[in-house]
Order: structure tokens, then C-alpha cells, then sequence
């Protein structure tokens, strides 16, 4: 046994019904996600239960006003709940992070009779949302895309295709990005659109080097009629609206790069105080010591700035340069953290038998999604030195 067992992470926490949210996600984890987590996600299961239970139990609209249902947390108390969710599990982590983002348009953006509405069923009655803003040829350039919403009557028809969306096929809703106007950002609107409509379908899901557990799919649109009035914002607003649903979701995945992150520390600091060689626990050893140190201090780095991006966000102030440099950030160092994390437990941790090999393979991806580390680069950037030259 290791002389040395991981400790619950000390959070900073404003209240005390912050607190007691945060021991019940502890809770839930250890009780119906950690236990199963390694084998479903070798199996590539999905936990629509586990879905249903954090709806149940309020923890799918944490960010959100509770008049709709939501939980009417600060963003800063509601990221440290997906750092511990994506600790345990990041098909959970991230899940719910893309629930959350997919609900972002209609709370924020939405007629107060559209969130009468919908919102209460999509925050806290089980339901499960997707966001659709990615194409097959439009991933980074996401202003380029080319599904199209034609104008019927008080309908309009969605015929395209959407990649790389996470909960594909399984989603209950989709906020879904289509070009109504010409090209370029201001001929895109958004619309919320049901997960069982007419002409929505998907294809079979990607194949992943992780979050096996995850579906990933494209999504058909083959002449989708939706009503006007689940049209949100104004005709053309729908880049903008996506833009600012991606400041916040980048702060999801930092979150999640963080739990990643700090479950493969905990794992190699269980290994490394008891496993011994020449007589001693490899912890002893100032090689390991070191790549411990530095492991835990990109953690704290890394949570310090998510969370100082959230306080600024809670605060009402612009916040998208602190999103992006802590999901630039985070993500990074969770792959450096799970790579290092690997090392320390040797031939062991390149096994399915230890969680750190997972670990790894799930930290690839949070270098990618919702704008890849290059793009967050070029954001950082823009904001110093303003845009490009043309």
C-alpha cells in the first residue's frame, strides 16, 4: 500500500451551499462513475443513466438562472463541479460541459417565451443537448460553413452536414449554426433544433484514440423543417452568439484539462510512495520528486487560471483573452501532466490495467475541441497586437 493516499483537492469555494454541492459530485463520483469508468469507456458505453442522475440531482444547469430550472451558480463554483466530474470520468466532464454550451445560446440569447418554454425540460428534465457549429470543411475557419436555413412560410429548412459533434445521434436538442444570409459571419443564425425531428440523422460514430465512451458523429440535415420561433437571436446574429458560447465553453475544457490532469497526479503519487526499488519507495528518488513537483504546480497554475477567467465572468467584464490563454494553458499542461504520468509508472502505465495509459489518450483531445490550441494562440494574440494584417 502507498504511505502517502491522494487527498481531495482544498477548492476555494464562496458559499456554504457551494460546499455542499461539491460533496455531493463527490458523492455521486465515487459512488456511480469512478467504480465503472475504465471498463465502460473500453467498452465505448455511454452513461445516459449517470445523465439522468446529475439532472435529477441539479447538476446539468449549474451556471444558470434557477426561474428556468438551473442552479444559479457562479461559473467559478460550476467548473470546479467538471473538474471533478472529468476527474472521475471525462466523457461525464466533458458531456456535461457540452450540455451546458449547448444551452447557452437560448439562456442568453433567447425570447423570455422560449425559455419559458424550453429551458426548464433542457436544464434540469433529463434531457441532453449537443451543439452544432462544426463542418466536414469548416472546423477552425467556423465562419465558412455551409449548411443552409432557407426561409418557408414560419419555417425554415436546414439541409447540410455537421462533424465532429459531440452526443451525436443521442442528444435530445441541438443548437445548431446554419447560414440564412451570404457568406462570411453575419449571414449565420442559430436555431434550436429537436433531437428526433424529421430528416436529422447521424452517421455511425468516429473512432477515437479515447473518450471511446463519447459519441462523436456527423449529423444529416435533410431538409429539417424547424418554426420560427425556434430561431434564436436575430437573422445574421448567430456568430456572434456562438463566438460568445465559446469563450465560456473553453473555461469547461480547461476545467476538465484540469481534473484530467490532477487524476493522473494523484495516480503516479499513489504508484511512485509504494512501489519500491533498491529498497526504497521510487518517491525517494529525486528524478521523480521533481517531475511530481512540476506536475502539481502546472495543476495549480492551470486551476488558478480557469478560475481567474470565471471570477472575471462573474463579475459582468470581458473575459474572452483569459478563456482562451487558460484553455491554451490547461490543456497543455494536461497532456504534459499524463504523458509525465505514464513515464513514472514505467511499463505499468503504458498498461489498461493502471488509468494513467486513459488518461493520456483523453488529454490529446482537449487540445483540440472547441478551438484547437493553435487558434487559442491566434485569440491571445489578436487581443495584444489586434488582427492580422490583410
Amino acid at each position: 500500500m502507498p504511505d502517502r493516499a491522494p487527498q481531495p483537492v482544498d477548492r476555494e469555494l464562496p458559499t456554504e451551499e457551494a460546499r455542499d454541492l461539491i460533496a455531493l459530485v463527490r458523492d455521486i463520483v465515487q459512488r456511480e462513475i469512478a467504480p465503472g469508468a475504465a471498463e465502460e469507456e473500453e467498452a465505448g458505453r455511454f452513461p445516459r443513466d449517470t445523465f439522468s442522475l446529475l439532472s435529477e440531482s441539479g447538476l446539468l444547469g449549474l451556471p444558470y438562472d434557477s426561474a428556468h430550472g438551473g442552479g444559479d451558480q457562479p461559473y467559478a463554483v460550476y467548473l470546479q463541479v467538471l473538474e471533478e466530474l472529468a476527474a472521475a470520468r471525462l466523457t461525464v466532464g466533458l458531456g456535461v460541459s457540452v450540455h451546458s454550451l449547448a444551452c447557452h445560446a437560448l439562456a442568453t440569447y433567447g425570447t423570455k417565451e422560449q425559455q419559458a418554454e424550453h429551458l426548464p425540460a433542457m436544464l434540469g428534465g433529463g434531457l441532453l443537448g449537443a451543439y452544432c457549429l462544426s463542418e466536414p470543411s469548416s472546423g477552425s475557419d467556423a465562419a465558412s460553413l455551409r449548411t443552409k436555413a432557407v426561409r418557408d412560410g414560419d419555417d425554415w429548412v436546414i439541409t447540410g452536414t455537421k462533424a465532429w459533434i459531440t452526443h451525436g445521434g443521442i442528444a435530445d436538442f441541438y443548437t445548431v449554426l446554419a447560414r440564412t444570409g451570404d457568406d462570411g459571419p453575419r449571414g449565420i443564425t442559430a436555431f434550436l433544433v429537436p433531437g428526433d425531428i424529421e430528416g436529422l440523422s447521424a452517421a455511425a460514430p468516429e473512432k477515437k484514440m479515447g473518450m471511446k465512451g463519447s459519441p462523436t458523429a456527423q449529423l444529416h440535415f435533410d431538409g429539417v423543417r424547424v418554426p420560427d420561433a425556434r430561431r434564436i437571436g436575430e437573422e445574421g446574429q448567430g456568430f456572434a452568439i456562438a463566438l460568445a458560447a465559446l469563450d465560456s465553453g473553453r473555461l469547461g475544457i480547461a476545467a476538465c484539462a484540469v481534473g484530467v490532469a490532477q487524476a493522473a497526479l494523484d495516480a503516479a503519487v499513489e504508484y511512485a510512495t509504494g512501489r519500491k526499488q533498491f529498497g526504497r519507495p521510487i518517491a525517494d528518488f529525486q528524478g521523480l520528486r521533481f517531475m511530481l513537483a512540476d506536475m502539481a504546480t502546472q495543476i495549480e497554475a492551470g486551476r488558478s487560471l480557469y478560475l481567474a477567467a470565471a471570477r472575471l465572468r462573474d463579475a459582468g467584464r470581458p473575459f474572452s483573452r483569459q478563456a482562451a490563454m487558460a484553455k491554451l494553458f490547461c490543456t497543455d499542461a494536461a497532456m504534459r501532466v499524463t504523458t509525465d504520468a505514464v513515464q513514472i509508472l514505467g511499463g505499468y502505465g503504458y498498461t489498461a490495467d493502471f488509468p494513467v495509459e486513459r488518461l493520456m489518450r483523453e488529454a490529446k483531445v482537449l487540445q483540440i475541441v472547441e478551438g484547437t490550441n493553435q487558434i487559442q494562440r491566434m485569440v491571445i494574440a489578436r487581443h495584444l497586437a489586434g488582427p492580422e494584417s490583410r
